[in-house]
C-alpha cells in the first residue's frame, strides 16, 4: 500500500484557473456592477426587528446619559479641586 503511494505521480496544479480580467470596465458598467453586488449583499443582511431596534436605541441613549453624568461629575470635582488650590494660594 505504501508502495502504491510512492509510485503514483503527484497531481499537477494549473495556474490557468485564476485569470485576471482583461481590462478595466467602462464607467457605467462598473456602476451597474457595483449596484448589482450591493443589492446581492443587502439580501444577505439580517435586519433587526422593530423591537430589537427600540431596545438597542434605549440602551444607547441610557449609556450616553450615564456617560454624560459621569463626565459632569468628574468635571465638577476637578473644578472644585482647582478652585480649592487657587483659594489656598
Amino acid at each position: 500500500m505504501a508502495e502504491e503511494n510512492k509510485n503514483s505521480a503527484p497531481a499537477k496544479t494549473s495556474t490557468n484557473a485564476v485569470k485576471k480580467s482583461e481590462g478595466k470596465l467602462p464607467f457605467f458598467k462598473r456602476i451597474g456592477k457595483w449596484f448589482r453586488e450591493m443589492r446581492s449583499e443587502l439580501k444577505k443582511v439580517i435586519w433587526p426587528t422593530p423591537k430589537q431596534t427600540t431596545n438597542n436605541t434605549v440602551v444607547a441613549l441610557a449609556m450616553m446619559a450615564f456617560s454624560a453624568v459621569v463626565l459632569w461629575g468628574f468635571d465638577t470635582l476637578a473644578s472644585l479641586a482647582v478652585q480649592t488650590l487657587i483659594d489656598l494660594v
